[in-house]
């Protein structure tokens, strides 16, 4: 069960939170109504919607993201998945990164929520058609250590950024976040 203390902290950064991209403002309201308004919503038992962490990983250079071929959705997305009752939703981002990739370098960027996004998972089995509520954390990692695929993935890579509208058919969540990064680049300089 989400701690209160966990929901208000998340509720304040994305109180917080600003972007120049407009889409994101209205889904930064629509985030605050969830959380405020169903206190299930960190779990995938609210069949409609739940709150979801994901990891935008880069290399040092900032030119390559870590990218995942979902076996589910035959996609190339970034890694993440369900917060399961956590609140903590940046330790989930970083849950799943390490889970998925096997990944032991993954160090968060900026302890702030790096992007926001909400889309629609098509309905499958016995789940109905929901939407995620997928809050993004950036993260760096060494690209030199050996990535692990587990079953959710048909494929981990390290992607250039320039390659990522190709990739991923202009999926305009994805392309946001490779814009964003151009922004900071160069502006950190890891030690591993």
């Amino acid at each position: 069960m989400a701690s209160d203390l966990g929901r208000a902290n998340l509720l304040s950064a994305l109180n917080d939170y600003f972007s120049v991209h407009d889409e994101e403002m209205l889904f930064k309201e629509r985030f605050i109504g969830l959380i405020k308004n169903f206190d299930n919503c960190f779990n995938r038992e609210l069949k409609h919607a739940h709150v979801t962490g994901s990891a935008w990983i880069l290399d040092e250079s900032m030119n390559f993201a870590l990218m995942t071929h979902h076996a589910k959705l035959d996609k190339w997305l970034q890694l993440g998945g369900h917060a399961d009752g956590q609140s903590d939703i940046r330790q989930v981002a970083l849950r799943e990164a390490q889970e998925e990739s096997g990944l032991t370098s993954v160090r968060i960027h900026e302890d702030k929520i790096f992007d926001l996004d909400i889309h629609t998972i098509p309905a499958r089995k016995s789940e109905p058609e929901h939407e995620h509520f997928d809050i993004r954390y950036l993260f760096l990692a060494d690209k030199s250590e050996s990535v692990h695929i587990n079953e959710e993935s048909k494929e981990i890579s390290w992607i250039p950024l320039i390659k990522l509208d190709e990739l991923t058919g202009n999926n305009r969540s994805i392309i946001r976040m490779a814009e964003k990064t151009s922004h900071i680049k160069g502006k950190v300089s890891p030690v591993w």
